[in-house]
């Protein structure tokens, strides 16, 4: 061994920032013991001990209840992997992040399509468009319509036609509303990722029918309507992930019909976004798709019912099936004086002739729209109620109907086949009646085609509709737990668009994106 040199004998003795270095011996303990052996007496010394082995009693015992029970933090829930990644976030992105479900173990089974990236959108996109609500509708303020995520206001004006502890889950919500609501489903998904890498798929939340919506009903440009779609594509068109696949593994929620955005010339109604090169391989979810279109996923129109828990479900479904109903059928519309052999002119007729069976609503003196009691009372007091096409094939009536346990009647095979078989069975005849709208107007009593069906098929065809209904609600976005095992129409559309995506991917490229 060498041997140390001066200077390094100095440090070893004075310490390495020159400080004579303190040994402690046992000499100090004893100093120590003798000073306080002489300025504390044996009495005093032997309570103080006592005092302090009773509070660390108590203290062992509180930390001992309290520990267990308390629920982890939102970052305490991040992975390993992921919590590093939130310093240097801006706050407002934590808080964002904060909110994603963790990474389970059992990932696969219960994200079996692999996970979801979600868009952090400039806000012009969304956020912009929500705060001028009032520029949303030439005719009125769409304020109160897209607030509470979409949801609008507490239908408090329902307390006395709703079970009392399930009023808070019913809302005046719009039935353009949808692109809002699964932003905000979306937002806390289980399968969302905040890692893009490890995405299956990547949702884009773009407000698409609130963007054009002010377009649509004045007299703007071709060019004007479709601006904000363009821009949205632009922007998406820089982003990394989107050159790596050209969209495909790419969709967003459409709030309107797909028909409003499937402009083929200038002077049509809509927009051309549909048409537009960059969407040839973009899926979406719309409240009524195009049936020969492949990316389209159709979603039910968002209703007013919108539970927290699996129990609130089950209150309402036994709710509607116990309801002792008073009219046969009913019908809930307004006449079209402007348009040549209006069909519910003639619905409505038949409804006012048959009133000791048909309970009518006419929505052209019943703000049906706009917060009426009367329009989910009329379904709830009703065995059948009356679905014609609305100003597309589809209508959103058709799910306040089957939400109140109603069983709907179609005069368009469009308005239900083809269209919904994701949330309803695939055998249209097992809760619901066809009546060609050519025997009406031929004369045909809609009375006696449903008198035609025997109590016990009522029940049967009632029962069928009920089981649906978690599959066309849209449940609460901040429900701790959420529904379960329970899937709700947010969760049946996303995952059938994950669903094709994979299966996209796998034909066209040979690789799974999730499972590989």
């Amino acid at each position: 061994m060498l041997p140390l040199s001066n200077s390094s004998s100095q440090v070893k003795d004075r310490g390495v920032h020159g400080n004579p270095k303190r040994t402690i011996t046992a000499f100090d303990f004893k100093k120590a013991f003798n000073f306080v052996r002489s300025h504390v007496s044996f009495h005093q010394f032997a309570w103080a001990l006592i005092l302090f082995l009773l509070e660390f009693c108590i203290f062992l015992a509180f930390t001992a209840t309290t520990r267990a029970p308390s629920p982890p933090t939102a970052a305490d829930r991040l992975s390993p992997v992921r919590r590093p990644q939130l310093q240097g976030t801006p706050p407002e992105q934590v808080s964002q992040q904060l909110l994603v479900p963790p990474h389970h173990p059992d990932d696969r089974a219960q994200c079996k399509y692999g996970r979801v990236y979600v868009y952090d959108l400039p806000p012009i996109f969304n956020k912009k468009l929500l705060e001028n609500c009032q520029d949303l509708d030439p005719r009125r303020s769409q304020c109160a319509a897209v607030s509470n995520d979409g949801f609008g206001p507490n239908a408090t004006t329902l307390a006395g036609t709703v079970p009392r502890e399930l009023a808070h889950a019913w809302y005046w919500t719009d039935l353009f509303a949808g692109e809002i609501i699964f932003h905000a489903r979306i937002s806390t998904y289980r399968c969302r990722t905040m890692e893009p890498e490890s995405a299956a798929a990547f949702y884009v939340p773009f407000y698409a029918g609130l963007a054009v919506s002010k377009y649509l009903f004045t007299n703007y440009t071709a060019k004007e309507r479709d601006a904000p779609c363009q821009n949205l594509l632009r922007w998406i068109k820089g982003q990394p992930h989107w050159k790596r696949s050209n969209g495909s593994d790419h969709f967003l929620m459409l709030g309107r019909s797909s028909w409003d955005f499937r402009r083929a010339r200038d002077g049509d109604w809509g927009t051309s976004f549909l048409l537009m090169p960059l969407m040839r391989q973009m899926f979406r979810l719309t409240i009524e798709k195009s049936l020969g279109d492949p990316l389209e996923v159709s979603v039910p129109y968002p209703s007013g019912f919108h539970p927290r828990t699996t129990s609130e479900v089950g209150q309402w479904q036994e709710f509607v099936r116990s309801r002792k109903r008073s009219s046969l059928f009913t019908f809930v519309g307004g006449k079209r004086g402007y348009i040549k052999n209006d069909f519910r002119s003639l619905l409505l007729d038949q409804c006012y002739e048959e009133s000791d069976s048909c309970k009518a609503v006419d929505c052209a003196k019943t703000p049906c729209l706009d917060g009426a009691s009367s329009v989910l009372e009329a379904f709830l007091d009703s065995d059948f109620c009356l679905q014609p096409r609305g100003d597309s094939v589809t209508r959103r009536s058709t799910f306040d109907c089957m939400l109140a346990g109603s069983i709907p009647v179609f005069f368009w095979e469009g308005t239900i086949g083809g269209q919904y078989e994701l949330y309803m069975s695939d055998q249209p005849e097992s809760f619901s009646v066809f009546i060609h709208r050519n025997k009406v107007r031929n004369g045909t009593s809609i009375r006696k085609v449903l008198e035609g069906y025997s109590r016990e098929d009522v029940k049967r065809m009632r029962e069928k509709v009920i089981d649906m209904i978690p599959r066309i609600s849209y449940a609460f976005p901040a429900a701790e737990g959420g529904l379960g095992n329970l899937k709700d129409a947010f969760d049946i559309g996303v995952e059938e668009v994950l669903r094709r995506i994979v299966k996209n991917a796998k034909i066209h490229t040979g690789r799974d994106p999730y499972h590989e």
